[in-house]
């Protein structure tokens, strides 16, 4: 049986490009995440490795919908292997079934891993850029200087409860707790 899988990391983005290219690649039976491939634990994936059984072919759209290192896609192939599945990748046109499948797999896999490395690195150049620059990433903080010493001081008065003050603050509990660790350093 083939099976397919798909996975976005957010859900600004859509799975129909992937599940449309599964489905006319013959694929019977779809699973799916939306969560970062960085992430060891996807429900998707888990279900479908649990699900294969042997001689059954795994189909994804690209073999970084898998996993983000070269290490984690052998470790999954490997582990795929040993249950006797296969798995094909229709953008790089790889099959596992095959000795050039094999190959092709650990190059791509290989070159896919370097340009996630490319990304990372140029975005930490930005940043390091920009904060040389003077600018701060992150969120802005919620309240200002004065309203952020209220609410540590309503707090640590403890004539409201937690939920009161961040009611009355306007924030969520982490955040207050996250301003009264602050102000105690």
């Amino acid at each position: 049986m083939k099976i397919g899988y798909s996975r976005i990391s957010t859900d600004d983005q859509n799975l129909h490009l992937q599940k449309d290219a599964l489905a006319k690649a013959g694929c019977e039976k779809f699973f799916d995440d939306v969560i970062s491939g960085s992430k060891s634990k996807r429900p998707g994936l888990d279900g479908l490795i649990e699900f294969a059984r042997e001689s059954d072919i795994i189909v994804v759209w690209r073999l970084d919908r898998l996993g983000r290192s070269m290490k984690d896609l052998i470790n999954l192939v490997s582990t795929l292997e040993d249950k006797g599945i296969q798995i094909i990748s229709l953008n790089e046109s790889i099959d596992t079934s095959t000795g050039t499948g094999k190959l092709f797999f650990h190059i791509f896999g290989a070159i896919a891993e370097f340009e996630r490395n490319l990304i990372v690195e140029r975005t930490q150049a930005g940043l390091a850029a920009a904060r040389a620059r003077g600018r701060k990433g992150g969120r802005p903080k919620s309240l200002n200087k004065a309203k952020r010493e209220l609410a540590v001081k309503l707090y640590h008065e403890k004539e409201k409860t937690v939920k009161e003050v961040c009611d009355v603050m306007g924030i969520s509990k982490p955040t207050l707790y996250k301003y009264i660790e602050e102000s105690a350093l």
